[in-house]
């Protein structure tokens, strides 16, 4: 397989011979399309992946992120003291600690997925959950900081999500190992950046996150930067189908798509409040 910007995609095993090949999100292949051959009488775990695997575990990974982000949001903002003139006055230790708290669960859950380099649906779920407290409880912050934020994060993380799954699918832009390399590369110039940012920030200079014009030209990057990943996760998720990986592997395609979700939800709620500042 082609490395990936995207850590739960690397070193995966290839798809045993014994699957035969299947059909991917751009080649369909006699039948039905996105379905691949005849599958045999083997067991739902060990049949070859499809199209349809993958979708509806994504889209029960990000229906479990949603509901407890969402309650979890409410939750926050019920939490939260405000005065009169809706500014908010004091964070509770409980809103904290579920933002710290699902941060780091959702953090040590990754490591452990992406590590064992083994598909699990529980784990998935359970990273989908821990990532929707943590999503919720910093979006009820910021919405009560700025109203109305958090709906327009959303809405452009699905567009963004929506418009690169079209790129991939037209073929508007392939993926090459030079272009994988070099998403590759930006990703890390960012981890990097960020990095040194976040040790700076502890002596007063903090010129990537204060919200001026540098902040926002480099929130825009990482955005652009993060659209391009999930070129990447398609074209793995691809790979894996077509290569006839058994189809509990679909939980770790929905996981990676999962991490590059988060990631650009949390960037563009962040670009947002750039421009909403007074």
């Amino acid at each position: 397989m082609r490395s990936s910007s995207n850590p739960a995609f690397r070193n995966l095993p290839r798809g045993a011979a014994e699957y035969g090949p299947n059909v991917g999100f751009n080649q369909p292949q006699g039948g039905v399309p996105g379905y691949g051959p005849p599958q045999t009488s083997a067991g739902a775990d060990d049949r070859p992946m499809t199209v349809d695997d993958v979708v509806i575990k994504t889209a029960l990974s990000l229906g479990t992120a949603l509901v407890t982000g969402v309650l979890t949001a409410i939750w926050a903002i019920s939490q939260i003291s405000t005065s009169a003139s809706g500014k908010v006055t004091a964070v509770p230790g409980a809103v904290i600690g579920a933002l710290v708290g699902g941060m780091i669960v959702g953090l040590v859950i990754s490591l452990v997925i992406i590590f064992k380099q083994k598909p699990s649906g529980p784990l998935t779920l359970a990273y989908s959950a821990a990532e929707g407290v943590f999503l919720g409880a910093i979006s009820g912050l910021f919405e009560l900081l700025y109203p109305g934020i958090a709906i327009q994060a959303i809405i452009g993380t699905a567009g963004v999500f929506i418009a690169m799954l079209v790129v991939y699918k037209t073929g508007a832009v392939k993926v090459t190992p030079k272009l994988t390399k070099w998403i590759i590369g930006a990703v890390v110039g960012v981890a990097i950046l960020m990095l040194v940012n976040l040790i700076t920030s502890f002596f007063g200079f903090n010129p990537l996150r204060d919200g001026g014009p540098i902040a926002i030209i480099f929130s825009l990057v990482v955005i652009g930067v993060a659209a391009f990943s999930f070129l990447l996760d398609f074209d793995q998720a691809d790979r894996m189908i077509r290569e006839g990986m058994p189809s509990k592997w679909a939980w770790f395609a929905a996981f990676g798509l999962m991490t590059t979700l988060v990631w650009l939800y949390l960037e563009i709620l962040r670009l947002l409040s750039y421009f909403q500042n007074d």
